[in-house]
């Protein structure tokens, strides 16, 4: 969590909602953080502390302090890694869905960077801590190949490279909905939803570039449509944002699109997978591709689709 806080005026569209639960939309925290952040004084309203339960009315003006979050020093942990490709510098990692990048508030131990420690102690002093050796990332429910450095000079040069777009990012993703087309490009600009700062939206006036290039590989009678999507640029969230904003949800998720049309497929997560990624080698520049097959969850939910 960064450090900050916020503050709003309560619209008539919000009256009668508890503090905890407003609060929660607006800073993008889990109710239970707002509710320690209400018992320890960080919570105004007009300027006074009140209570959880307190139902907000139309013209208070709300307040809030986030205190910072600092990662503290992560701990390798012996958690086996589908482990694609290793070098002195690099490694590719076909990550699982479930299992989060690095440790933050609420997952602190179990995650990609713990399992990466273990295996490569190496990586200790490079690039910043509780991030060390990531240099591009997957959501927790994405499953797929994710590249990470080594070594600092390695670091240094990839985090050039996904800068610079010479990095390439394919991922397959099912999406619901008719597209007629055969491919097209999804190009809308991306930033923090004003409503729930945990979510990302198309922010046509303050967003940032965000561009996808998508080929549609099957179609299926029920309105389902497996795409390749390429990413031009890398923003957090950027495929599952731009699908659901164009009004084809990736399939299954929760955030986006509400996940009910996964759960008729079986999925217990959204339909996204990093299937390729390519870049050349940080010191001898040789290129370098890697394709991934889709996990069994994913091709579970394609037959059932074939079979009806």
């Amino acid at each position: 969590m960064e450090a900050g806080g916020g503050s709003i005026t309560v619209e008539p569209c919000d009256g009668n909602i508890r503090l905890d639960r407003f609060v929660s939309s607006h800073a993008g925290v889990s109710r239970n953080k707002v509710q320690q952040l209400i018992t320890g004084g960080l919570v105004l309203v007009n300027g006074r502390p009140a209570r959880k339960n307190h139902r907000v009315d139309p013209g208070e003006e709300i307040t809030w302090k986030l205190p910072s979050w600092r990662p503290e020093e992560v701990i390798p942990q012996p958690i086996e890694l589908d482990v694609v490709h290793e070098d002195s510098l690099v490694a590719v990692i076909d990550k699982p869905a479930g299992m989060v990048m690095y440790p933050g508030p609420g997952h602190q131990k179990d995650t990609l960077l713990n399992a990466l420690l273990n295996r490569y102690p190496e990586m200790s002093c490079v690039g910043g801590m509780g991030r060390q050796g990531i240099f591009h990332r997957l959501d927790r429910d994405t499953s797929g190949l994710v590249a990470v450095a080594l070594r600092k000079e390695a670091f240094t040069v990839m985090v050039e490279k996904i800068k610079d777009r010479q990095v390439e990012r394919v991922y397959t993703a099912l999406v619901s909905g008719d597209i007629s087309a055969d491919r097209g490009t999804i190009d809308a600009p991306m930033g923090r939803s004003k409503g729930n700062r945990k979510k990302m939206a198309v922010e046509r006036n303050a967003g940032r570039r965000a561009v996808s290039h998508f080929e549609v590989k099957e179609r299926f009678n029920q309105g389902f449509n497996l795409v390749e999507v390429s990413l031009e640029t890398g923003r957090t969230h950027q495929i599952r944002v731009h699908f659901a904003h164009v009004g084809h949800p990736v399939v299954g998720d929760r955030e986006y699109s509400g996940a009910r049309t996964g759960k008729q497929l079986g999925l217990e997560r959204q339909f996204l997978h990093a299937c390729r990624l390519g870049f050349t080698h940080p010191e001898t520049g040789e290129p370098l591709q890697f394709h991934s097959g889709l996990p069994k969850d994913l091709t579970e939910a394609l037959r059932l689709l074939r079979s009806k």
